[in-house]
Formats: structure tokens, C-alpha cells, sequence
């Protein structure tokens, strides 16, 4: 039996719902609670304005408010409060079981499911490309139609440089693993050294692994009063895979965007 299975368990969650006048109840967020522990997770949207018109500052504030109870001792209570009270602008739909192995991974899957965010571009949106379509858009200022757009972590201040990624391959495991859809941006801030950076490789064909991420690491070298540039070296994280080593040749290699985090 897995580990997944044996550290299963049940837990609630409901429905955040907006009801508005003359419209079905829109749902606005998901309380998802381990009756075990009493943790709670919770995932609101925040597009308040785009749909809830003169009730949105309200009704932020009011969700905003909800987090803050739930994270404090007597949330139980609370909630229970807010059961019996809310039944005009917000209402919570009747609580229902749920098997939870993960409950932050539980909770975005039933925000996922459930909740219909509009999308703001770079204000909770960001775009997902290729590796090849972002270095048409970033690279080459060509115009790009994106995959799709992935609402992003609220903690996760956003700007028109940045997009998604999905990684494939082994090379830079732990830190990320296969399939991840990873956040770039496309302006390298500072220095490039030691820095994850996504890169096309122009010495190779895409079949061959033409788009990759790896760390940079560059070895200066002296050239009477100046410095430049000897090697480029594109180093994994995980063992198991070799460096790659390019001399500066600009035609060789171009940095796509400097690495931010993994969506979890």
C-alpha cells in the first residue's frame, strides 16, 4: 500500500458563493477543513470588479475577513457562525466530504473545478507558451498566441515579462521536476551568474533538446586591461546529467528568461 493512500484522509470543504440580484449564485471560493486537526485552506477569487460591480470592494474586504477568522483559534466556531449568518450578498454552500491526501493540493483542485476566475492578463493571469513560442515572443518580438492563461499564487507580483513554462526531462531535479509549469521572466535582472535560466541552444535541434534550463555559470577571462568571457557552462542540478559547455559565441546560445518559481 502507498504512502499517498496510507496518509489519505477525510476531510470538508464548501462554497463560497456571490449572489447577486437578478443573477445565479457565482462561486467566489472554496473552504477546504481537516476535521482532524481543524486546518483550514482556503482559495478566493480576486476579480472582485470584474463581476460584482459596487459590491466588489465589500465583498473583498468581507473575504479578507473570513481568512483572517479562519486562521485564528475558534475557527470552527466561526464558521459555523458564518453557516447560520450568511444568507443575502454571500452564502456558504452546505459542507461536503472530501478524501484529501494533500489538502493544498485538494483545495486548488476544487478551486479548479469549481471556480470560474475572469482572467486579467498580468494581474492574476499569466500566459503558458512553448519553450519555442516564448523565444518567438521574447526573442524574436514575434506575435504569439498563448496555450492558455494559469491564474498565479496571490503572493506572486506579476508584469507583462513574464510567462509559463511546462519543463520536461530529469535534469534539474529536485528543484524541478518533471512536468512542472514553471514561471520565467523574460528580462534577466543583474548579473546572469548562477542563475536558472531557460535556453534555447542553436548548436542543436529541437528534437535533440533545443530548449532547456539549466544554471549558468561563465569563466572570465583576461585580456590586457579587460575582462571577457571564456566558456559558458550550462550546469545541471541533478548528478546524473552532464554539463554543457559553449564557448561565447552569441549565435551558439540565447537566454530566454531568468527562472522564478514552480506553480505548485
Amino acid at each position: 500500500m502507498s504512502t499517498a493512500i496510507l496518509s489519505t484522509r477525510r476531510a470538508e470543504f464548501s462554497l463560497l458563493e456571490v449572489c447577486l440580484p437578478g443573477q445565479p449564485p457565482i462561486a467566489a471560493g472554496v473552504i477546504l477543513r481537516d476535521p482532524a486537526t481543524g486546518d483550514f485552506r482556503l482559495r478566493f477569487r480576486r476579480d472582485w470588479e470584474s463581476f460584482a460591480g459596487e459590491e466588489a470592494e465589500v465583498l473583498s474586504l468581507l473575504a479578507d475577513d473570513l481568512a483572517s477568522k479562519l486562521s485564528e483559534p475558534g475557527a470552527e466556531d466561526w464558521l459555523r457562525l458564518c453557516e447560520d449568518s450568511f444568507s443575502h450578498t454571500l452564502r456558504l454552500s452546505p459542507r461536503e466530504s472530501i478524501l484529501a491526501a494533500d489538502l493544498d493540493k485538494t483545495a486548488d483542485r476544487l478551486y479548479s473545478r469549481h471556480v470560474r476566475p475572469n482572467i486579467l492578463p498580468f494581474v492574476t493571469h499569466l500566459p503558458k507558451y512553448s519553450a519555442r513560442v516564448a523565444a518567438g515572443r521574447f526573442l524574436e518580438d514575434n506575435e504569439v498566441e498563448a496555450e492558455e492563461w494559469i491564474e498565479t499564487p496571490e503572493n506572486l507580483r506579476l508584469d507583462p515579462g513574464m510567462f509559463i513554462v511546462q519543463i520536461t526531462g530529469h535534469s534539474m531535479e529536485p528543484r524541478i521536476p518533471d512536468g512542472s509549469l514553471c514561471v520565467f521572466r523574460a528580462s534577466v535582472t543583474g548579473a546572469r551568474q548562477g542563475k536558472l535560466l531557460l535556453i534555447e541552444r542553436r548548436d542543436v535541434s529541437e528534437s535533440g533538446g533545443r530548449y532547456t534550463v539549466k544554471r549558468y555559470r561563465s569563466e572570465k577571462t583576461s585580456a590586457g586591461e579587460e575582462w571577457r568571457h571564456g566558456k559558458i557552462r550550462l550546469e545541471p542540478l541533478n548528478p546524473d546529467f552532464e554539463a554543457w559547455e559553449l564557448d561565447d559565441d552569441p549565435d551558439l546560445f540565447h537566454v530566454i528568461g531568468e527562472f522564478i518559481r514552480i506553480l505548485d
